[in-house]
């Protein structure tokens, strides 16, 4: 890291050492240590875990950092660590973590086990293709994915206290994911995994396809292209096998574990057409397992997928987990509520016999409200909407992300987005034909829980991975008899402490919004803030429409990042936001300039007179997506001259140019219908119709992988704004689709929006601005001179660089 006055970082070994807890490690005494690591096992985890720190400098010293200043290297470089899962016993999680080296410019993959007790941890793996360990049985042994430079995909076998002895218990000959296993009995697992399929039915492997001698494409029906790919034969599915004890090859009493063959559970089930997990985004929230049963959720394949988000569940028992070959195939059992929208988060009772999944009512409506579905038992066709109305309505008016059976199957877990937070929420099962809102038991009150699983085999309290907007990944363990006697086990960041973060910058304002209603959003401060001074805003507008500002930890729209630069940030949850009832959500729809427009500038008028520490003379406006449309659409109206500098990345120019898009159903609900019906409805909301007032200086960001939003959209964004003199710049990855995700190319995107509402703003000076063009004329294989710069504009600069 560079130690600059723009990007300060203190690297302290011992500092270091105390966040990790290592510190006080070398420091206790053994016998305060628990038992399970005493004598050579505790020396053995400890060596281990120290040598796997030392032995990628560079990697420790991403991982080592106390930053003075939260900066986008700080953010990109920080390790980022999954979920983490207890074994049955609850002494040890296992989790996945990656980290991002911008002085080696490589990434470093683990697969990590945390000791619960002392929350230190050691590297199982650093293997950069493996992926999805999970437990198996009741011991201490774990198997994970790793993926081969062949395509092949390896099983891989090892010991959470043994590190190194891992073995390869089987190859399947292509790539698969999402693994979920289950005890069928002791040295037998049950497992399942996703991969695509061959329109035979066989798992595919893009290294082994044989090349067409044409690239051309010909489509009869959609989709076409999907998110960032062209639609290829191959569809996904799901694959079953067995893991199994065997005696070693090499003879003697030890077994090791082997893989059977793949078996293809669509295919197999004759579910012709059907595609899980549903792309582009489906993984294991898709799709559940038990001993004797797996259910899954799939697009209806009889209605065309790009118009509708009708979805199935189907549940299929599991007489054999291994090849079926000539026996008969599995009955399917297919699961219809009345309910006509997408569906998701199946997930099965521990003993098989009863299923919970999510449901929306409205085919079309990605944002409809997830309904809770109870189902008894799959053969009776009993189907029971938790908090179902008569009118179709509901009594709950929030929309569930995630449901999971508690341990005992007398409960349900659910997570929500409520009121800009992901909270936790416990439903007892008995009398539950009868549910009311007033059953359920709020278990968590802040941050943005994002996994939930058993603390151990045989407890009642859950092991809860969760974050916040000041702190990456926290593992906590929670009983639900007492919730605010709640244990943190491990904090990535100590609270944000470790970069530079606390909770002291965050705070949260409510305004009178469109037709009075209240509007919320958050506040995100600089780590120095003084009240007595005067900041300039950033205020940064969400994508969705239908979404949220949360109190959720990103690294791609970090609400610090833009703070630590001398802003105070402001994210406005407007009309159509998520997590504040359905009729706030549902009302964007006829409304996409309309009722939101309105509230973000009252909004920006709430800013004006009650925070006297922001000064609104000097604000900036930066949205994506659907918050890349309102900016455009800001661009165009009144709202637009009260910024200084706006920043659109991948958003809407023309609202007819959505016809390019891929999911139609978006804008069909959303806009009443289609464009030949309802043209008034694309036209009214249309910022490219009110380009004539297009003023402020602006930055545009468009990728060229973005099917969702095509590149046309900021290339017609920019010509306009260069036609009409407007400062402007353009900035696109060829490489990168509706998100900016890899890391050399996610910091030159910060850069360049910090330096552009930086250098409009005049509030600070660029932040490592010679580093960004460096990194630009890089990648546009253009030498870089350090004095050909020129201070006063990225514009100026970069036609420097054209071709």
């Amino acid at each position: 890291m560079l130690a600059d006055n723009d990007n300060r970082a203190i690297l302290s070994l011992r500092g270091w050492m105390d966040i990790v807890g290592l510190g006080d490690a070398l420091r206790a005494d053994p016998a305060s240590h628990p038992s399970h690591v005493h004598a050579h096992e505790g020396l053995q985890f400890l060596t281990l875990f120290i040598s796997s720190i030392f032995a990628p400098l560079i990697s420790l010293i991403a991982m080592t950092i106390r930053a003075a200043k939260f900066t986008p290297e700080i953010l990109l470089g920080a390790p980022r660590r999954s979920a983490a899962v207890p074994n049955a016993a609850g002494t040890l999680a296992v989790y996945t973590q990656s980290t991002y080296s911008f002085e080696s410019h490589s990434k470093t993959n683990e697969i990590r086990v945390l000791d619960i007790a002392t929350g230190r941890s050691a590297v199982i793996t650093n293997d950069s293709g493996a992926s999805n360990p999970r437990w198996l049985g009741d011991g201490d042994q774990l198997v994970w994915l790793s993926e081969k430079d062949n395509g092949n995909t390896s099983f891989v076998v090892g010991d959470a206290r043994q590190p190194g002895t891992s073995y390869t218990a089987g190859t399947v000959p292509g790539p698969v994911s999402d693994l979920k296993v289950t005890t069928l009995e002791p040295g037998k697992i049950g497992f399942v995994v996703s991969g695509k399929a061959n329109p035979d039915g066989s798992l595919y492997n893009p290294k082994d396809a044989k090349k067409p001698f044409s690239s051309g494409r010909y489509y009869t029906s959609l989709f076409v292209r999907h998110w960032d790919a062209y639609i290829e034969p191959q569809k996904n599915a799901l694959w079953y096998g067995l893991l199994q004890l065997a005696p070693s090859a090499a003879g003697g009493t030890t077994k090791k574990y082997t893989v059977s063959g793949l078996t293809n559970l669509l295919a197999v089930s004759g579910l012709e057409g059907v595609e899980s997990p549903i792309p582009p985004f489906g993984g294991t929230d898709h799709f559940d397992i038990s001993p004797n049963a797996v259910v899954f959720v799939a697009k209806d394949p009889k209605l065309d997928p790009a118009t509708h988000t009708a979805c199935v569940c189907y549940y299929c028992p599991m007489f054999s987990w291994t090849d079926i070959g000539a026996r008969e195939a599995p009955k399917v059992c297919r699961l219809n509520p009345p309910l006509e929208g997408a569906m998701t988060s199946p997930v099965l009772s521990s003993d098989g016999s009863a299923i919970v999944f999510l449901a929306q009512k409205t085919d079309g409506y990605e944002s409809d409200k997830n309904r809770i579905v109870y189902v008894p038992n799959p053969w009776s066709g009993e189907l029971i909407e938790v908090f179902g109305t008569s009118d179709g309505v509901g009594q709950w008016d929030l929309s569930p992300s995630a449901v999971s059976w508690a341990q005992d199957d007398k409960s349900l877990f659910i997570q929500v987005e409520e009121k800009g937070r992901g909270v936790l929420y416990q439903l007892p099962l008995d009398n539950i034909e009868r549910a009311t809102p007033q059953s359920l038991r709020k278990l968590t009150h802040s941050g943005y829980v994002t996994d939930v699983v058993p603390a151990a085999a045989n407890s009642t309290k859950l092991f809860v991975t969760s974050n916040n907007l000041v702190e990456s990944s926290v593992y906590t363990i929670l009983d639900p008899a007492s919730p605010d006697d709640a244990t943190v086990v491990s904090s990535s960041t100590r609270g944000g402490a470790s970069l530079g973060l606390s909770r002291s910058q965050i705070d949260e304002i409510w305004f009178r919004g469109a037709n009075d209603h209240p509007v919320h959003a958050w506040v995100v401060k600089p780590s120095k803030f003084n009240p007595q001074e005067k900041y300039p805003l950033a205020y940064l507008i969400h994508g969705g429409p239908q979404g949220a500002w949360n109190d959720q930890w990103s690294t791609r729209w970090n609400p610090a990042v833009f703070a630590e630069q001398g802003y105070v940030v402001v994210t406005p949850n407007p009309t159509g936001s998520t997590g504040y009832g359905q009729a706030f959500t549902d009302a964007i729809r006829g409304s996409w300039g309309g009722l939101p427009y309105e509230d973000l500038e009252k909004g920006f008028e709430y800013i004006a007179t009650n925070l006297e520490y922001v000064d609104t003379s000097r604000a900036v406006a930066l949205g994506a997506s659907y918050g890349g449309y309102m900016v455009n659409w800001i661009q165009g109206h009144p709202l637009g001259r009260k910024f200084k500098a706006l920043v659109t990345h991948d958003g809407v120019f023309s609202m007819v140019s959505q016809l390019a898009s891929e999911e139609q159903y978006f804008p069909l609900h959303d806009l009443k219908g289609p464009l030949w019906r309802v043209p008034e409805e694309w036209e009214k909301w249309d910022p490219s119709r009110f380009t004539a007032n297009w003023a402020t200086p602006h930055l545009i960001i468009h990728n060229e992988l973005d099917y969702r939003l095509t590149i046309a959209e900021g290339l017609a964004a920019f010509n306009v704004l260069q036609m009409r003199g407007v400062d402007s710049a353009f900035l696109t990855f060829p490489d990168e689709n509706h998100w900016v995700l890899k890391p050399e190319n996610s910091l030159v995107w910060h850069h360049a929006v910090i330096n552009w509402i930086n250098k409009i703003e005049q509030t600070n000076k660029p932040t490592k601005r010679a580093s960004f063009l460096a990194a630009y004329d890089m990648i546009r294989h253009i030498p870089y001179k350090e004095n050909s710069l020129q201070e006063n504009s990225l514009q100026d600069t970069s036609s420097t660089v054209s071709t």
